[in-house]
């Protein structure tokens, strides 16, 4: 029988009483602090649209925002409409932290946006497709690739959006593979700072699981990536059958997604109310931490996840890589990584100080490969390599 914790009478009866009188601890993030690169007039907040909504803004009309709808989430190679793609992702998170952000009266524009834009540079076929795009952008140019680094990337030097540098921080420190039992904001002061910090992963990859947010807003949105993956990939699991609907133990958070959800959100409210912090009481954060090992051995290392993609997508990774990089040093302008996608690129408005494709080579490859979708990425190596022996194949709806 689902269990479904509920807030403690005397938090409900405090919030409320707070909220009615507005004598509540005001500790989101203040809209008149917001720091951006440029002081920009079309970016000035306005009565009608504060400043995080002029990031959300952005982050939903950049190009790259529609292709979250065929990203893989865990499960790639699947003609299946109801298992989640990296844009429902995105706005799970974006839903969960809200709620909890509007109960510890954070700053609900600032979460949004670091929420909706999180995942933005993530590659196509999920963190296999992180794991592979790594090797090859190590292998030729002794660089790291981490998502969420590169999500910064795309919104701050693909696309020079002029995004506030609380939601840009929010981003990169959002690692939902990372979890602790309290967050505490990490104050960030300038750009120069941030930068150096960003320019670090891609010399030191395990400082980019080190980044944290600097706002109580960040830290919501980076709990709520694993709420929102935790319960939801079982979910998944279950309907493509790699595991059995009831093959999860409770361990005391609940074992279905609505529970999970419910009990983790819950709790942080009841524990971070008021306070400088996010926090989960003992009990809950061991339970969590244990049911994400579980999703771990059974779900995300299993066989049946990743085998197929070792055998197809990482070695036509590795011939779409070596066949950009030759075709950007050769100036083969006809390429695909010119037509499909620096001109693409190039079409925004937004004042660059670089032109774009003065970028390294292998940064460029980098980024067109991270912007890719799964479909794309299929149709575009059988593009240019029509006779290769790899081909993967996509389980239907009636296999």
């Amino acid at each position: 029988m689902p269990n479904y914790e509920t807030l403690s009478e005397s938090l409900s009866d405090r919030i409320e009483y707070e909220r009615r009188t507005g004598t509540f601890v005001k500790t989101g993030f203040s809209n008149d602090s917001v720091t951006r690169r440029r002081d920009i007039a079309a970016d000035k907040a306005s009565v009608w649209r504060p400043p995080f909504v002029h990031d959300t803004d952005k982050i939903m009309h950049c190009p790259y925002y529609n292709r979250y709808s065929d990203k893989t989430q865990v499960f790639s190679l699947l003609r299946n409409d109801d298992v989640t793609r990296r844009s429902l992702h995105v706005q799970l998170v974006s839903r969960i932290a809200r709620t909890i952000g509007s109960a510890l009266h954070l700053n609900l524009d600032l979460i949004e946006a670091i929420a909706l834009g999180h995942d933005i540079g993530h590659p196509p076929f999920a963190h296999t497709g992180e794991t592979y795009l790594n090797e090859l952008y190590r292998q030729h140019a002794g660089r790291f690739f981490s998502h969420n680094i590169h999500s910064v990337r795309v919104l701050d030097g693909i696309f020079p959006y002029n995004i506030s540098l609380q939601t840009l921080s929010g981003i990169a420190g959002h690692n939902g593979e990372i979890e602790l039992e309290e967050y505490h904001p990490v104050p960030l002061d300038s750009f120069e700072e941030f930068d150096r910090q960003i320019e670090r992963c891609y010399v030191d990859r395990p400082f980019a699981n080190k980044i944290q947010p600097s706002t109580l807003e960040g830290a919501v949105v980076r709990i709520s990536d694993i709420i929102a993956y935790l319960g939801k990939d079982r979910q998944d699991a279950a309907r493509v059958k790699i595991v059995e609907e009831n093959a999860f133990v409770n361990e005391g958070i609940g074992s279905i997604n609505a529970e999970i959800i419910n009990n983790l959100v819950v709790n942080i409210i009841e524990n971070s109310y008021g306070k400088p912090y996010i926090k989960l009481d003992t009990a809950h954060f061991k339970a969590l931490r244990t049911s994400k090992r579980d999703n771990y051995c059974m779900i995300y290392e299993s066989t049946a996840t990743r085998a197929k993609l070792d055998l197809t997508v990482k070695p036509m990774m590795a011939e779409i890589y070596d066949q950009l990089l030759e075709d950007l040093r050769l100036g083969r302008t006809y390429s695909p990584i010119f037509t499909h996608h620096i001109d693409y690129v190039n079409q925004t408005y937004y004042k660059r100080d670089t032109p774009y494709e003065k970028t390294e080579p292998n940064q460029m490859v980098v980024d067109y490969i991270a912007s890719m979708t799964d479909d794309y990425f299929v149709d575009l190596h059988h593009f240019l390599f029509p006779d290769s022996r790899y081909r993967v194949e996509y389980k239907g709806y009636f296999d």
